[in-house]
């Protein structure tokens, strides 16, 4: 059984990536091979809107039919046992590449059809980890809670599996505060939630992907 975790954060060793590595080695000690795949060293591009993936009786049919970084990776998601993606949020959604890849891993299995809506060949579980600026008491007035309910629903709907959703507030942005301008933040504060309250994240992390893995052996999505 594999789990793939998918970095849509252009920093490979900060906060997004540092908790997919522990969601990663959650599934690895339960017996899972892993991979990290960070999306900001492929060269892509999102749906070109050519339909090869809808038009019957083509060979791309169910298939994106570009050829770029991107196709043999999503190749390897079909046949993994559990997927999970990281962004940072970025203007109230996740990052532009993110975007892009979900529209080049999801599109091509969405049947225009009244009943069974994926292409998937089986039931798969997903997850979403998130890390932001905002605080946790603020998702709902910043409409975050909207965003990560449709990219549930979008997952679950493809994948047909569980969709679990992870989520790191108030997280360190940045090395040294005083080099930028960003006087609205604390960063003492930043630091010290960073020291105390962002490693629990990663165990939290670290739990989830245990889940997944543990799922993956029972014959589960559940």
């Amino acid at each position: 059984m594999k789990v793939i975790a998918i970095n849509g954060s252009p920093r490979k060793d900060w906060n997004t990536a540092t908790m997919l590595r522990h969601a990663l080695q959650g599934s690895a000690d339960r017996g899972a091979f892993t991979e990290l795949i960070h999306l900001y060293e492929l060269d892509y591009r999102g749906c070109s809107s050519c339909f090869a993936c809808k038009t019957l009786g083509s060979p791309s049919y169910g298939r994106c039919a570009q050829q770029d970084d991107l196709a043999p990776v999503l190749r390897r998601i079909e046949e993994a046992g559990a997927l999970i993606l990281g962004s940072p949020i970025y203007f109230g959604q996740v990052t532009g590449e993110m975007r892009s890849f979900l529209e080049r891993l999801l599109f091509p299995y969405l049947r225009y059809s009244r009943e069974k809506r994926s292409l998937f060949p089986r039931k798969m579980d997903t997850a979403w980890i998130y890390t932001m600026n905002c605080p946790e008491a603020a998702i709902k007035d910043a409409g975050y809670d909207r965003v990560f309910a449709e990219n549930e629903r979008l997952l679950k709907m493809i994948f047909g599996g569980s969709c679990f959703t992870l989520t790191s507030h108030e997280t360190l942005q940045f090395a040294d505060y005083g080099k930028v301008d960003a006087d609205m933040f604390d960063p003492a504060g930043r630091k010290a939630r960073h020291e105390q309250v962002f490693p629990r994240d990663c165990e939290r992390a670290y739990e989830l992907g245990a889940r997944l893995a543990q799922n993956i052996s029972r014959g589960l999505p559940s």
